[in-house]
């Protein structure tokens, strides 16, 4: 389980194709005090540490993986977003996160502000019923809040301040490219049990 909240912006150091996947190799400065089978997230991706050093980590990637997530777009030299699991008892900064992404979005358009970025985000229609104006939602890792919802346009718009501009792979966001969408867990759950009748 994770918060959202960015630990440190790691860089893909090499991809290594496998026959269906493909295995990656991170470079952070965490990566020594890791241990192999524990997660991390990577851009929103749960993934398990298989190997590690003093410099970085590695971990693979599956078909079902690419399939779902953009992670198959990075490349060395790329930076990625990166958080260890939560520690219970921990401060519950950004929201419940499982690292399970639910399907990819595209940028649809960015906006510079005054003192923020107004980021315009396309996803398939058929998730529509998962976000809600000022909900939750979990962008390539990053726990933020849905700030105009385009319902007839299929977008939604994210207001980035300068500290998540900064401190994320946000900055890196342009027009055609593809983020991680991993939608609130709780919304899922009270969706899937569908509406109920307390007299019963």
């Amino acid at each position: 389980m994770f918060t959202g909240i960015i630990e440190e912006v790691g860089t893909v150091a090499d991809v290594t194709p496998l026959e269906g996947g493909r295995r990656l190799r991170i470079d952070c400065s965490f990566a020594d005090a890791l241990r192999v089978d524990e997660s991390v997230a990577v851009d929103g991706v749960c993934l398990t540490v298989v190997a590690h050093d003093a410099a970085g980590f590695e971990a693979t990637a599956v078909e079902e993986t690419l399939s779902k997530t953009a992670l198959g777009d990075r490349a060395p030299g790329d930076g990625v977003n990166l958080e260890r699991a939560l520690v219970l008892g921990s401060r519950l900064d950004g929201h419940l996160v499982q690292g399970h992404v639910d399907t990819t979005g595209v940028i649809d358009a960015v906006e510079t502000l005054a003192d923020s970025h107004l980021v315009r985000v396309r996803y398939p229609a058929e998730h529509a019923a998962y976000l809600i104006p000022r909900g939750s939602i979990c962008v390539d890792g990053i726990s933020l809040t849905v700030a105009r919802l385009d319902e007839p346009e299929g977008t939604f718009a994210l207001a980035i301040i300068p500290h998540t501009w900064d401190k994320t792979t946000a900055a890196r966001w342009t027009p055609g490219a593809r983020v991680n969408l991993e939608f609130d867990l709780v919304g899922k759950y009270v969706l899937r049990a569908g509406p109920t009748d307390r007299h019963q």
